[in-house]
């Protein structure tokens, strides 16, 4: 092996952790706090209010250049159509990556209920959108010269489509999403696993009553599967209800497995080890306000860091219709 490919290798391996700023607007546990269509395009619209919510995300708040995220979005229906708009943006700096994008989201639902009171509706969403990337590699030479290192701050801008499809009955809902359906160049088109961004996701949920009227709880999942690392990953997720008056709380965990392992050397002795998360999450919205906050814990034994992992989120709703469907169904009422 020669120096040139050794510097090549380091190089790859020092980058890698950094790549997953160059896939889209990441996914964490943010769709917990109210805010399934970021995730899934089919569900905006879906509520009986307009929703606009902001989300910030902070790790490692000891060390400098930490990732950050901090996400837009709003949906509505288009008066009492069934049809429905929306749209994202949202920044994210992860070392010497970040990325910034915007979508813009058509949805459509259609009724198959005689009327609106019982619940049985299959959406489909479809959000297009432009993300800029960036790669920073000003201090990657230190006055050394590297062909394979230009040093100065790369851009690029590309164009990608996701579509979903959701479907509710009563207290019963699956979602199902395509994300990143084109390939993007980004800023390392010479590496696979960052040209293809493709991800899939599936997820189903369930609110069940309790002998408490106003207390409920939901368990869900949320699978996915990343084209071109193929990995797939868990959530399992389970939220709990409690109805006031004029107020709504929830409180919730969420875990996060991986099915796909990373190798460790350590001496003599290989060890194995898969991506965990704990992520605990409280909420409550408030007449037409919307405050939550998570807290992520990684369980891995090798980690930068096991915990750090900030998210708050504030909403508003507006625009709101007469809630009409007798279900149990926060997403939707």
């Amino acid at each position: 092996m020669n120096f040139r490919t050794f510097r090549f290798i380091l190089f790859f391996l020092f980058i890698s952790p950094f790549c997953e700023a160059q896939e889209g607007l990441p996914i964490y546990s943010d769709y917990l706090t109210d805010n399934y269509y970021l995730i899934h395009p089919s569900m905006a619209g879906v509520a009986h209010c307009a929703k606009l919510r902001i989300t910030a995300r902070q790790q490692w708040l000891d060390q400098d250049e930490a990732p950050q995220l901090l996400t837009a979005s709003v949906n509505s229906r288009i008066g009492d159509s069934p049809s429905a708009i929306g749209g994202i943006l949202y920044t994210d700096k992860n070392g010497y990556h970040s990325q910034s994008g915007g979508y813009v989201t058509y949805a459509h639902h259609l009724m198959f209920s005689r009327n609106e009171i019982d619940l049985n509706m299959l959406s489909f969403g479809l959000s297009a959108g432009f993300i800029q990337y960036r790669l920073d590699e000003s201090s990657f030479l230190d006055g050394q010269y590297d062909p394979i290192i230009s040093g100065i701050n790369q851009s690029s801008a590309n164009f990608n489509i996701d579509f979903g499809m959701s479907y509710h009955f009563i207290n019963t809902y699956v979602h199902a999403t395509v994300k990143n359906l084109l390939k993007n160049e980004g800023v390392n088109n010479d590496i696979e696993i960052t040209n293809n961004l493709r991800r899939y996701l599936f997820s189903v949920g369930h609110v069940f009553n309790t002998s408490r009227k106003e207390l409920t709880f939901e368990p869900s999942i949320l699978a996915q599967y990343e084209e071109g690392t193929n990995e797939t990953t868990l959530d399992f997720n389970l939220k709990l209800y409690q109805d006031f008056e004029k107020a709504k709380m929830y409180f919730g965990i969420s875990y996060r497995r991986s099915l796909d392992g990373a190798i460790d050397f350590n001496g003599d002795e290989i060890k194995g080890q898969k991506l965990q998360y704990i992520t605990p999450l409280v909420g409550i919205s408030y007449k037409q306000f919307v405050f939550a906050y998570t807290y992520s814990y990684q369980t891995n034994s090798i980690v930068f860091s096991n915990g750090g992992f900030h998210q708050f989120t504030i909403g508003y709703n507006f625009n709101c219709r007469k809630e009409k469907y007798h279900c149990d169904c926060p997403s939707v009422n």
